[in-house]
């Protein structure tokens, strides 16, 4: 095969191919050139998830019409001029790749005054050419508009998700820059729908409390730390407030939002033994170093950074948020309660813990009766069988209880509905609302009656009974969590039966009476796979007589 020199056309669409992934790629590119320029307010819009209409509008320092079309030639950038600056970069663009890249996939106007020129510049961009220029209007600033994204590049078009899942990408870029410069009012607008208007005050708080909902921005807690060269600060949640993804972990070097396994690594060594498995923090953390520290030039949308002293930065982080973490207050234990059960055999017994060497395999599915002896660690239910002993994981055996009782109901089509006597106000962030937009028909299936209240506030009026005696805006979230974890941003019905049953079980860690435990055991005896949770995670383990007796050296 002959070796050739590309088109430049191609080598502009390959290009475009490495920055603009999807449409919140080009939101995320003009608003660091905004931020970049020193503007103090950006809005964002966005039509058809983005690929119809992104416009971003800003008022920073603006181009100055002699450098307009300059702008929208490759390797054009007003951030750096020599080989030495790479070295220490400030800004968040520096490659002049973004907007060329954009041109060079999509239509582009751009609308820009400095405040030297009288007018401003405006200037139309199709397949990357200038079809149009002349003055306009405009007060300091500039605005972008960028439509038909992909239209000439079909191959990248075919493998966007809908509209509701591209916008909530761009809203969750939005309420990142948003969180990193909270002194800077932003404002999103999806399809009409004003998704986030921030205060702009430079308190990130309150930036938290319009992404992520009040009462959470009131729950978080402060840190600063850091070592001379290296700070940290930002707002950390207390242990009892965490999620079942890593997606509320926000991370900033300089500002520059990153994606850091080292950053996750510290975050959540920190909270090593406070959490649940699979349960995960919410943080807002920025780092702040000198810039000759850290090497932006390692990823072509500059998603990722490298650090000279991983180490250093490692420690400043995982110690800045254990000091916060010391100011969260002690949690209480909570205790799920279960109808009493008189015709189960109760019992007083204590047991002392006690290490054993061996698990012995279950058999087939099927148990039997179980007279419960007690509980262990709070966690455990002891019970004698004919067949020996059985620890039962409390949290796994309810799990596996109401997973089959949800979907006994989903199958008659009868799910088990609880009004609320008193309506429950949810906030939604902006990308929980664009997930719940695109679900919302499947949820009320399932019993969740939601209704608009104005801005992103919604009025929750029932729920699935079975978790109606848990936090309900919890479980909503994190179904709205698990969604967004999808391939296509929505949830088929067994995963939504293995969310409702997973938060509405009995956690580990709650006391539980003998008739609650005794409840709970004969419920369990009636479940179809009573030996595994829905998630295919032991539910018991089974010390059988025989090696009980083995233990004790009454066998030969």
């Amino acid at each position: 095969m002959a070796i050739r020199v590309l088109a430049p056309e191609l080598v502009s669409k390959i290009a475009a191919g490495e920055v603009i992934e999807r449409p919140a790629s080009v939101a995320k590119e003009l608003i660091e050139n905004a931020l970049d320029a020193g503007a103090s307010q950006i809005s964002v819009e966005a039509q058809g998830g983005g690929v119809d209409l992104i416009r971003v509008a800003d008022n920073g320092g603006g181009i100055p019409a002699s450098e307009v079309e300059l702008a929208f030639r490759r390797h054009a950038t007003s951030k750096i001029s020599s080989l030495e600056e790479l070295g220490s970069i400030c800004s968040l663009g520096f490659r002049g790749e973004a907007l060329p890249c954009i041109a060079a996939v999509a239509e582009v106007e751009v609308l820009t005054r400095t405040g030297p020129d009288a007018l401003g510049s405006y200037l139309c961009l199709r397949n990357g050419e200038v079809a149009r220029r002349e003055s306009r209007a405009r007060p300091q600033g500039c605005t972008v508009t960028v439509r038909r994204l992909f239209r000439h590049v079909p191959g990248r078009l075919k493998f966007l998700k809908s509209g509701n899942t591209e916008n909530s990408h761009i809203a969750n870029v939005v309420s990142q820059y948003a969180m990193a410069y909270p002194e800077v009012r932003f404002s999103l607008l999806l399809d009409g729908h004003v998704s986030l208007r921030t205060p702009g005050n430079g308190l990130l708080r309150d930036v938290i409390s319009q992404t992520y909902g009040l009462d959470l921005a009131q729950e978080m807690l402060a840190m600063e730390g850091g070592e001379a060269a290296i700070r940290v600060s930002g707002l950390v949640s207390p242990p009892s407030l965490a999620r079942s993804n890593r997606r509320y972990l926000s991370f900033f070097i300089n500002r520059r939002w990153v994606r850091s396994p080292l950053l996750l690594r510290a975050a959540e060594e920190a909270y090593h033994g406070l959490l649940m498995e699979g349960r995960h923090p919410i943080a807002v953390i920025n780092v702040s170093l000198p810039p000759e520290e850290i090497d932006v030039n390692v990823h072509p949308a500059k998603a990722e950074v490298r650090f000279s002293r991983e180490q250093a930065v490692f420690s400043s982080v995982a110690e800045a948020v254990k000091g916060a973490l010391h100011q969260a207050p002690v949690a209480t234990t909570k205790v799920m309660s279960f109808p009493a059960s008189s015709s189960q055999q109760q019992s007083t017994w204590t047991v002392r813990e006690r290490e054993t060497t061996f698990i012995a395999p279950l058999p087939a599915p099927g148990l039997p009766a179980l007279r419960v002896m007690g509980q262990l660690a709070s966690t455990y239910i002891i019970g004698e069988g004919p067949e020996g002993l059985y620890l039962v994981d409390q949290h796994a055996a309810h799990e596996r209880v109401l997973y089959e009782e949800i979907q006994a109901q989903w199958s008659r089509h009868k799910i088990e509905v609880q009004g609320l006597l008193q309506a429950t106000t949810i906030e939604l962030s902006p990308r929980e609302e664009q997930i719940w937009q695109a679900n919302k028909e499947n949820l009320a299936q399932f019993g969740f009656a939601i209704e608009p209240f104005g801005g992103r506030s919604y009025l929750l009026r029932s729920v699935p009974a079975a978790v109606a005696g848990t936090d309900i805006v919890e479980a909503l979230r994190t179904l709205l969590e698990a969604i967004a974890g999808t391939e296509n941003g929505t949830l088929q019905e067994e995963k939504i039966i293995q969310s409702l049953a997973c938060h509405a079980a009995v956690r580990a860690g709650q006391r539980l009476s003998n008739g609650e435990m005794a409840e709970l055991m004969q419920r369990l005896e009636q479940a179809k796979q009573p030996r595994t949770c829905p998630h295919g995670r032991p539910t018991m383990i089974h010390l059988s007589s025989r090696q009980l007796e083995k233990e004790f050296g009454r066998t030969g």
